[in-house]
């Protein structure tokens, strides 16, 4: 495997998030969940259009993984702001908060550290955003990360 860098994504990126994203996706879904309703996922939030809406958006900041030779291995998402879901509203009593949404790397890199990396990276993004806490949209899935 080549040398990877972490680094913040721009732009330019979005066709090459929206493709790693439509192979990493499937990875992370329950192995009973529909072959329909994973592509009809990947077909409406993986595009190359909802990727430059995020990479827009100035509540989000997405890091990516990526090879010497250009190619992307992984990325992360971090969303500041409230939280959506009511539940985790109530739980988290620090403000303002940033959310861990995403931590996808391509098959071929588990269990090399990518992941973790791409984790610790994220961590040291959120403490710039001056946010008072983070949470994670997986359960204790990417606690260890930050």
């Amino acid at each position: 495997m080549s040398e990877i860098v972490m680094r913040r994504a721009t732009a330019t990126d979005a066709a090459a998030l929206a493709e790693l994203a439509a192979e990493t996706f499937p990875l992370a879904c329950q192995p009973n969940t529909p072959a329909e309703a994973i592509a009809a996922y990947i077909d409406e939030e993986l595009t190359v259009a909802r990727f430059e809406e995020h990479l827009d958006d100035a509540a989000r900041v997405l890091f990516v993984a990526e090879e010497s030779g250009g190619r992307l291995v992984g990325y992360t998402m971090l969303i500041t702001g409230e939280p959506g879901d009511p539940d985790a509203a109530a739980v988290v009593v620090a403000r303002p908060a940033v959310e861990l949404s995403k931590v996808y790397t391509r098959g071929a890199v588990h269990g090399t550290g990518v992941a973790q990396a791409s984790g610790s990276r994220s961590g040291a993004g959120w403490r710039r955003t001056g946010c008072s806490s983070a949470r994670s949209s997986r359960d204790d899935c990417h606690r260890r990360y930050l």
